[in-house]
Formats: C-alpha cells, sequence, structure tokens
C-alpha cells in the first residue's frame, strides 16, 4: 500500500521536473542557437528625458518593462557562450536577462563578448558597468571597429576599462568573419551614419541553419555602397533600422541633422520584394516618438499590412 501512495506524487515530481526541462531554455545539447532582442529603442529610450509630450508623460508615471534601448543577445546552447551586441544604458537588465537564458554553469557573469556598433550613447556607455565600481570583470572581450577601438582607448574613462583589464579590444575588419564558435560566426559590415567618434558597423550573425542581418543605424540606404535590397533576400532575418516612421515625428529639430531612412520610406524601397522577403524585415531602434511603439497605433497595423513586422523585446530568431 504504501508503494501504491508514493508512486502518484513520485509521478508529479517527475512530470514538473520533465516540464521544467522542456520549458528551459537551453536543455537540449543539439538546440539551435538562437538571437534574442533585449532591446527595441532609440539610444534615449522610452520615455526620453525632457519629454513632456503624450508619448512619454504615462511612461514617467508607470514605466514599460519592454522598453529598452536596443540591444541582443546571442546564445549558443551546445558550447554555452553568450553574446552581447550594443552595451547601453539597460545594459543591467540586458545581461540579466542574457544570463538567464542559460541554465549552463558560465565562469564568470559578464557575456562571452560584445559587439559594438559605433560610438553614440545607446550602444556602448553600459561598458562602464564592467568597470571597478561596478562587476570590475576581467578580460571581457569586446569586438569593435578601428576607429571605435581608437575611441575606448583614448578617451577616459573608457580607456580606463582598458588599462585595468576589465575588458579586452578585438579589433574587427569590415567584410570580415569573426568565428564564435564551431556553430556561430559574426561579420562586421561598415555602413553610413553620422560617424563622429567612430565608424559604424552592422552586422550579419551567421548560425547553421539561418542568417540575422542587424543594422541598427544608418544614414540612408541609397548611401550604403552594398545593395540593402539584394542582402535582405540573401538572408534569413533583417533587423533594420526604424528609428523614425515618419518625418511628422520631429517637430524640434532638422531631420538632416539627425538621418535616418523613414519607415515609411524603408516600406516604399522594398515593397517589390517578395511577401517571404518582406517577412523577413523586423524594424528596430525606435525613437520615443515613432508610433510603431504602440501595437495599436494606425501606423503599427499599416506596416503589418505592408507585410513587415517590428521587432519586439524578448523575441527570440533561431539560427
Amino acid at each position: 500500500m504504501a508503494n501504491k501512495h508514493l508512486r502518484y506524487p513520485l509521478l508529479c515530481v517527475l512530470f514538473l521536473f520533465a516540464f521544467t526541462v522542456q520549458d528551459s531554455p537551453l536543455t537540449t545539447e543539439n538546440k539551435a542557437p538562437f538571437v534574442i532582442v533585449l532591446g527595441t529603442t532609440q539610444d534615449a529610450g522610452s520615455p526620453q528625458a525632457g519629454c513632456l509630450k503624450e508619448c512619454c508623460r504615462k511612461l514617467f508615471q508607470t514605466p514599460d518593462p519592454t522598453r529598452k534601448v536596443v540591444s541582443l543577445g546571442l546564445i549558443d546552447p551546445q558550447s554555452g557562450v553568450r553574446y552581447l551586441f550594443e552595451a547601453g544604458p539597460d545594459f543591467k537588465e540586458q545581461l540579466y536577462e542574457l544570463n538567464q537564458q542559460t541554465r549552463m554553469p558560465n565562469p564568470f557573469p559578464w557575456p562571452d563578448g560584445i559587439f559594438i556598433t559605433h560610438a553614440h550613447t545607446g550602444h556602448y556607455t553600459g561598458l562602464m558597468q564592467l568597470g571597478k565600481e561596478s562587476m570590475n570583470a576581467k578580460n571581457c572581450e569586446v569586438y569593435v571597429l578601428p576607429r571605435m577601438q581608437q575611441f575606448i582607448e583614448q578617451n577616459a574613462p573608457w580607456s580606463q576599462l582598458c588599462a585595468l583589464g576589465n575588458i579586452h579590444l578585438r579589433p574587427l575588419k569590415s567584410d570580415s568573419s569573426q568565428q564564435l564558435s564551431a556553430r556561430l560566426s559574426v561579420k562586421a559590415l561598415q555602413v553610413p551614419h553620422r560617424d563622429e567618434f567612430s565608424e559604424t558597423a552592422g552586422f550579419l550573425i551567421q548560425g547553421p541553419n539561418k542568417t540575422l542581418l542587424f543594422i541598427p543605424d544608418i544614414d540612408k540606404w541609397e548611401k550604403w555602397q552594398t545593395d540593402i535590397i539584394e542582402l535582405i533576400k540573401t538572408v534569413d532575418y533583417a533587423l533594420i533600422d526604424g528609428t523614425f516612421y515618419s518625418a511628422d515625428e520631429i517637430k524640434n529639430r532638422m531631420l538632416s541633422e539627425i538621418p535616418h531612412p523613414l519607415v515609411t520610406e524603408s516600406m516604399l524601397l522594398f515593397q517589390n520584394l517578395s511577401r517571404r522577403d518582406k517577412s523577413k524585415i523586423h524594424f528596430i531602434h525606435f525613437n520615443h516618438t515613432n508610433p510603431l511603439l504602440d501595437s495599436t497605433s494606425e501606423a503599427y497595423k499599416n506596416v503589418q499590412k505592408q507585410g513587415f513586422q517590428m521587432a519586439k523585446y524578448k523575441q527570440k530568431f533561431a539560427l
């Protein structure tokens, strides 16, 4: 009788264990590597400092935890490696979420590496969290193009991270691939942007089965020597600059001072792509004024109607 009474509790325990293991992000050794979206907003976030408009006023009173500054995580469940793309103002929360995506033991809390696109505040200032005032990391690898490397090495307080061995800069070459694991590689693509302090990179993230294009910032597609239409046809996912939906958003600044391809312009450019190729495109890096941050807006519905998509916080892309 004792064994009969114990049987069902034991089955319950086994069921709960099996469910937990199945739900765990990284439990199957042959599970595909994946990218997870850790932030979708422009450098200054949402709400933005000093904004008194409707788009931000309510968010100051009731913050939206999903509105993080643009960042991606990259994880290979087989090897356990984990990488960040961008280190911005929300670095702490994004690093926590990255580490939550793996149940494998990690010898250190910082990522195996961080890829930085350029020297605008929403993309690199979170590196200070690796310094002695915070994590005091040991040789966290930071992948950068040449001018970005010089910017970090020659300007305080970032140079202190190098001097104290908190970070180890890994130089990248445009159009050259960096092997991260047996199943993952990343290629840097130099793109035209406001390069006051550094050049600007986009990245091609290559997994064993699929490829993801990440270009959060670019001035205009026509300024780039690469044909973005043909490039989109060769990848499986394209997370690209969607900073402003239209020129109507910006009333107090000249768009020529902060150039980005408007989403309306991009949709016109990509209108002749096949339905399949359009579905690859996920706009990202939304300004606080962008109506695409609101899934109930007419702009959001229009983008979906045209066959395109918006990147979402914690969305995953299998590679």
